[in-house]
């Protein structure tokens, strides 16, 4: 590749790593610098759904619910190895009351003022009723009426909830998504630049120039802003573009405690204030619980789950929970940075979470992303290219749908088959593991272990099954070059692993990166 490329990317989150490989399969020439690991901030850190936003319909934000409802049987088809079905049970409790300001609230308010805010049971319907419909499901099932007496879904509750209601939404590995689309765009020719933060963007002539911190410049026919929470930074400290448009940086954070109730489903709670929370099954033997919405001031990187917002989710949960959910059992904590399009909503719940594409065409384009979920973060890229194309005319039409991710060329109901053939071809591997890497490489875990007979023909283990082999693949496929990205990003087994482990597996990284 020279030096001027069609595309040159800020950005190796979601929506960066999307954009690069829409692009890079239209037939572009792509370049994307990532100031430190692909996933390492905000698109980390979600709440790891494909999921239409169930409470975004108080908000009317029916476009977004209905692209996103959309978009999670797409997602789910292409990707059966890191996105699988989850029910989400709600119960019914008559004490919970709306965000306060939501179109929907007000509206109840006037219709039904003795009602004090609260959910009444028929509106939940109708939500639910929506939400089945608005997408075109084929593959999820709807939802359904649910008893919380003497079952499952109801055991680990207090005796108060006595009915639910039980819908489908889809579990994604955050990170893996981010990884594996920059694996291939990479494929499709893309340059992935990890570790490498873009200094300055000026327009000169017909091209931007793009300076490099290290020194490098690379010339470019259009400049993507995909910088995340760092968006406006890039917007006026990287290109120094005239814009009003401003970022609302709002912290999401979660807990993680060891695993709550036995079953598979997740639980959607709402609370007093209005807001809603979900626990849902982790990493097997863990319950994930979150989010808060807050608005964030400082460094995206400081963004931490505070004490004060541990105390909230735990309080939160336990209004459901039998057994309390107290700080004391909170293994982990991460909290992200959502960069929200600032629409002046009075409140960081109440903003908008849609996506906004603004096109800087003052010369050379220069196309600037602000907010964006998960879950439309294909149609976005989508989007993208659309302001672009009239740059680009020798481009290609879009073609993502349909197309799976590395590893993901199975069926969506594949993945048992996966897991027995995997063992047939090494008897070594027992159930836990083979299922832990069909779940993060899908087929490509075959390419992976390629000729090993043994545990000791994968190399060193560094613990929790991870070995040699597979950071070596994680380095050379997947732009992993530290032990955080392994065990935090491109998996989560720093949950299972000690300091020490990880420290020995970074020395190790370190002495492989050196040698190459």
């Amino acid at each position: 590749m020279s030096d001027t490329t069609d595309l040159f990317i800020i950005g190796g989150g979601i929506n960066g790593c999307g954009i690069a490989r829409d692009a890079a399969g239209r037939g572009l020439s792509v370049r994307l610098a990532e100031m430190g690991d692909l996933a390492q901030a905000t698109s980390s850190k979600s709440t790891k759904l494909f999921h239409g936003g169930l409470r975004y319909l108080e908000y009317l934000e029916i476009r977004l619910v209905r692209e996103a409802l959309k978009e999670r049987e797409v997602l789910l088809r292409a990707m059966p190895h890191i996105s699988w079905p989850m029910r989400f049970v709600l119960p019914l409790d008559p004490h919970m009351t709306f965000e306060s300001d939501t179109p929907v609230s007000k509206a109840l308010a006037l219709l039904m003022p003795w009602n004090k805010g609260h959910r009444p049971n028929f509106l939940i319907r109708a939500g639910l009723f929506l939400y089945d419909n608005l997408g075109g499901r084929k593959i999820l099932p709807g939802t359904r009426s649910l008893s919380l007496r003497g079952t499952p879904e109801g055991a680990p509750l207090k005796d108060r909830l006595q009915k639910a209601y039980e819908y489908s939404d889809c579990w994604v590995e955050d990170a893996r998504l981010v990884s594996l689309n920059a694996r291939d765009a990479a494929i499709r020719g893309a340059e992935i630049m990890v570790g490498t933060r873009v200094a300055e963007a000026a327009r000169d002539g017909d091209l931007w120039r793009v300076s490099l911190d290290d020194g490098r410049v690379f010339h470019a026919r259009a400049l993507v802003n995909a910088g995340g929470p760092w968006v406006g930074s890039v917007i006026r400290d990287v290109a120094h573009l005239d814009s009003r448009e401003t970022v609302r940086l709002v912290r999401g954070s979660h807990i993680v405690v060891p695993r709550l109730y036995d079953h598979d489903k997740a639980y959607f709670f709402q609370g007093h204030d209005g807001r809603i929370i979900f626990a849902i099954p982790y990493q097997t033997d863990f319950t994930l619980i979150g989010t808060t919405d807050r608005d964030h001031h400082g460094s995206p990187l400081e963004a931490e789950c505070t004490p004060e917002e541990q105390d909230y989710l735990c309080r939160f949960a336990s209004e459901y929970f039998a057994k309390p959910v107290s700080p004391d059992q909170i293994v982990w904590t991460y909290s992200g940075v959502r960069p929200l399009y600032d629409d002046g909503a009075k409140s960081a719940t109440a903003a908008t979470r849609d996506y906004v594409l603004s096109l800087d065409d003052k010369g050379v384009p220069c196309l600037n992303v602000f907010g964006g979920k998960i879950t439309t973060y294909r149609r976005l890229a989508e989007h993208a290219m659309d302001k672009l194309v009239a740059h680009f005319p020798h481009a290609d039409k879009a073609w993502t749908a349909g197309t799976p991710l590395p590893g993901g060329d199975f069926p969506v109901d594949g993945v048992a088959a996966l897991i027995n053939g995997l063992r047939t071809a090494h008897p070594f591997l027992d159930d836990a593991w083979a299922t832990r890497l069909v779940r993060a490489y899908g087929t490509d875990a075959q390419a992976m272990l390629a000729g090993a007979g043994s545990a000791a023909d994968l190399g060193r283990d560094f613990g929790a099954t991870l070995t040699e082999a597979e950071v070596e693949w994680l380095m050379r496929h997947e732009f992993a070059r530290h032990a955080d990205d392994v065990v935090w990003r491109r998996s989560k087994l720093g949950l299972r692993l000690t300091a020490a482990q990880i420290a020995e597996l970074d020395d190790w990284m370190s002495q492989k990166r050196a040698a190459a």
